[in-house]
């Protein structure tokens, strides 16, 4: 399970290009549990559907002049677990705070420092916009209703389903603004290129079930342990396996594979000339951006900078280690 470590230490180099010199956000979107009956056949849709409506969210919020009547960029990360391994579909969104003006001619801050969007308003229109994707789908017979969700083919459950989709508020979590592009990059660390569970949490395998350590977010983030037999750990980690070719890393907005090296070299030409602030017509703070500073992996033993080195095959280490006393 660190077979990803070399991946995500290339992809975070390739995003230190992307960086810009403002705080940063994290919102995260998580579907609601009433929809994971649908996930077992239909996971791809779903997850697509997940990352097309949270972006989606983000951006049209954002371009409101109510809220910042910006232009803004989001990088989505995929996860489908939680932490005992059962399924929980959620999009980790990492946003610069603010966003280019319509015109392109100046760079908008939030109205007020440590707060971004309104968290209420994304998930009304998070749900609304999922939903109605879901009704697409389910009009055009593309969703796979077998099994557990082979009740819905019954227009009157399906209504009653869809119908249930609104009796809750969806989970939409915005973690406060954190700093610059050193500090994003450490956090982006976290989230990218990781599998359902990782090495360290593994606890005992006695060749019938499997100890591994969790956190209990509900109770004071406390630490406990959970034994499973390895069937039905096996069945709870396979189920986060996504279909071949899934991107589970995307980007949108002003960071789209389509704009992204014209808008992020605007951003950082609009940051270099004083910014302006979204309207409100309440007396609001402007958000000042850091020094800037070039992002960098520090050692943990002597704090000097890391870099990223070459790849090296298993010969190649082999001869550039030969005759090594590692005693």
């Amino acid at each position: 399970m660190k077979c990803q470590a070399q991946a995500r230490e290339r992809w975070l180099h390739a995003r230190e290009r992307d960086l810009l010199d403002v705080p940063y956000v994290h919102v995260v979107f998580t579907l609601p549990h009433t929809l994971l009956p649908l996930a077992y056949r239909n996971g791809a849709r779903l997850y697509s559907g997940l990352f097309q409506a949270s972006a989606a969210t983000l951006r049209e919020v954002a371009a409101n002049p109510r809220h910042l009547g910006a232009e803004i960029g989001v990088l989505s990360i995929l996860h489908t677990w939680g932490q005992t391994l059962v399924r929980h579909p959620h999009v980790h969104c990492v946003v610069p705070s603010g966003g280019l003006s319509p015109d392109h001619q100046h760079w908008i801050h939030p109205k007020c420092a440590g707060f971004f969007l309104p968290v209420k308003v994304l998930s009304r229109v998070f749900r609304g916009k999922f939903v109605e994707a879901l009704r697409r789908a389910h009009d055009r017979d593309e969703l796979d209703l077998a099994g557990g969700s082979e009740h819905l083919r019954n227009p009157t459950q399906w209504h009653a389903f869809v119908d249930a989709l609104f009796e809750t508020d969806w989970v939409v979590y915005a973690k406060p603004a954190f700093g610059g592009a050193s500090a994003v990059l450490r956090y982006l660390g976290r989230y990218t290129h990781r599998v359902a569970i990782s090495n360290h949490r593994l606890l005992a395998f006695d060749g019938d079930h499997v100890t591994f350590q969790w956190k209990d977010y509900a109770h004071g983030d406390q630490r406990r342990t959970m034994t499973l037999s390895a069937m039905e750990f096996l069945r709870r980690f396979v189920q986060h396996i996504l279909p071949r070719g899934f991107v589970r890393i995307r980007q949108s907005g002003l960071l789209a594979n389509t704009c992204r090296a014209a808008r992020v070299a605007r951003a950082r030409t609009l940051l270099t000339t004083p910014a302006i602030t979204a309207p409100s017509t309440d007396a609001t703070t402007t958000v000042t951006t850091a020094t800037p500073t070039r992002a960098t992996w520090a050692c943990p033993r002597c704090g000097a900078a890391m870099h990223i080195g070459p790849i090296l095959s298993a010969l190649q280490l082999a001869t550039l280690t030969w005759g090594f006393d590692t005693s």
